[in-house]
């Protein structure tokens, strides 16, 4: 199994329904073993990571990295958030209230083998707000493939 990762600033503030975002491909799952999420501004907010049961239409694509390049090239896809949204399931799987101060986060680390996304274009994973109004957001996945 390869370890991969993709990271950036978020295309807008996340919302209930959109946000930074990972998918799966259609013939292949991912197994979600961290996360970061920090404020790029001085009001806090509530980060939260949902599931997403629709692909909706991601924006700000970003560049997948594995940590062994000559080992593998990574299948999962993730963008900087949606130009129209995906469908959200109901309820985080974590959340976390983001300190007002830049650089304020959290890191999410999912032992043993990680938060599945099952295989499929449409399985996904993003960084929403499930309270309150959202801020821009650096962030980062870490995921096994």
């Amino acid at each position: 199994m390869a370890r991969a990762y993709a990271g950036g600033r978020a295309g807008a503030a996340p919302s209930t329904t959109v946000g930074p975002n990972l998918y799966a491909i259609a013939a292949r799952p991912l197994w979600l073993v961290e996360v970061g999420v920090f404020n790029t501004t001085t009001t806090a907010f509530v980060a939260s990571l949902q599931r997403a049961t629709t692909a909706g239409t991601s924006s700000g694509p970003l560049t997948e990295f594995s940590e062994d390049p000559e080992v593998t090239t990574p299948v999962g896809v993730a963008a900087t958030g949606f130009s129209a949204g995906p469908t959200i399931t109901a309820g985080a799987l974590v959340s976390a209230s983001i300190g007002a101060a830049i650089g304020a986060g959290v890191i999410w680390t999912f032992g043993k083998s990680g938060i599945k996304i099952a295989a499929g274009t449409a399985n996904g994973l993003v960084i929403t707000t499930t309270t309150g109004t959202g801020q821009v957001c650096d962030f980062y996945f870490v995921w096994d493939e």
